[in-house]
């Protein structure tokens, strides 16, 4: 069945049909915790309740490696899916990225524990109520103070508090980023350029101590996605690369060690055309009204010219019709879209107008954004493919 055109106007999705991300049972921001408080770590609990506690512990993060995806790619990834069941004495399932499903949020969430609401990276840019511009929280442009943005404590440093033996083993060009710094820092970062070689190092760190907390990353997946779609050759063979390095991770595991292997979100395949891409440089519906248009295509924070927040609350939810799910600021925090909360400081980075994709659809800004808007792969609304991603756990 066809896309609804922008002048069709259907009746709007309701707002309690979004699939709430799983928060304080089974999304990202819980694993940590989990883990910490399996380790003794004062101040975290166990949430997720089904993930037996070990003496060393290890996160491998694949960015961009939904649920969906890795189930319908078994052929390219025969290790992880053998972890979807209990042959090698794991278990596997699915966790919620949260909401928006993009790398900043998640990492921050995986990090600090805490939901968007509360650790406040609620997207891939979002107006700074300081200034008044658009902050880019992945790559921090314009520069921000990292510590008021986000003051609370990540779990790696309350581990190390603790004396738990605690490590990043990820990208050189990632130890000093103010993401790093207010998401993943705590004990020693140790920068490796390979993945080969930071799956060594990360089984090196889980030996160093008698109780050890972990974390390694992986990008490329992510990249290729991007570029390239997760239909592509390139996507299925950065998979299996993928699968290799876990693999070879989960063959050096020392003595009382578990290993997760879990990702920040899943990822969908946008075809280029005017049904699938909404141009918000060429709509003069949508644009009337908005001073700032943050997010990204598939979760949009829509900010209006003063006094103008609910004339354009009504006009996006007409013209996007039944493809995305739009809500006023105050209604995405009630349905709990950002977490159970979401604290003061947060509250004026998140736009007036929040827009999530149902559909295969994207708001691009082909002028303000033409990077981003040339992506075949997208993340970051509700739906199954971008909020699920894995949680396979592998014991020694």
């Amino acid at each position: 069945m066809a896309l609804p055109t922008p002048w069709d106007h259907p009746e709007p999705l309701a707002l309690d049909t979004a699939p709430l991300p799983q928060y304080g049972t089974g999304s990202l921001a819980d694993l940590l915790p989990t883990l910490a408080a399996g380790l003794g770590v004062p101040g975290t609990t166990a949430t997720i309740t089904e993930l037996t506690p070990a003496d060393r512990v290890c996160v491998f993060l694949i960015d961009g490696l939904g649920w969906e995806q890795l189930r319908a790619h078994p052929d390219e990834a025969p290790f992880l899916t053998s972890l979807l069941g209990s042959s090698r004495g794991g278990t596997g399932r699915p966790l919620t990225a949260g909401y928006p499903a993009t790398t900043a949020t998640s990492l921050a969430s995986v990090g600090t524990g805490l939901p968007p609401g509360a650790h406040g990276l609620p997207g891939y840019t979002v107006r700074n109520p300081a200034t008044g511009e658009l902050m880019n929280q992945l790559r921090w442009q314009p520069y921000t103070d990292p510590r008021p943005w986000q003051p609370y404590p990540t779990v790696f440093q309350l581990a190390h508090e603790a004396g738990v033996h605690s490590a990043q083993v990820s990208s050189p060009a990632f130890e000093h980023t103010p993401l790093t710094k207010i998401a993943l820092s705590g004990g020693r970062f140790h920068g490796r350029l390979t993945g080969e070689d930071r799956m060594d190092l990360a089984a090196e760190q889980l030996a160093a101590g008698d109780r050890s907390l972990v974390y390694t990353y992986y990008a490329e997946l992510d990249g290729a996605g991007h570029r390239y779609g997760v239909a592509s050759d390139t996507w299925r063979g950065q998979l299996m690369c993928v699968d290799r390095l876990a693999q070879r991770l989960a063959e050096q595991l020392p003595p009382r060690s578990a290993l997760y292997v879990t990702a920040d979100h899943g990822m969908v395949d946008v075809p280029f055309d005017e049904q699938h891409r909404i141009d918000f440089d060429e709509d003069w519906e949508l644009r009337a009204g908005v001073a700032l248009l943050g997010g990204e295509g598939r979760a949009r924070h829509v900010y209006a010219v003063p006094g103008a927040e609910n004339d354009v609350l009504t006009v996006w939810r007409e013209v996007l019709g039944e493809q995305f799910w739009v809500a006023s600021r105050d209604e995405a925090i009630a349905a709990g879209w950002f977490g159970p909360q979401v604290d003061d400081r947060v509250y004026a980075r998140l736009g007036d107008v929040v827009a999530a994709a149902h559909d295969d659809v994207l708001i691009i800004a082909s002028e303000r954004e033409p990077k981003e808007s040339a992506l075949v792969g997208n993340h970051g609304s509700m739906t199954p493919a971008e909020q699920l991603v894995p949680l396979l756990e592998v014991r020694s």
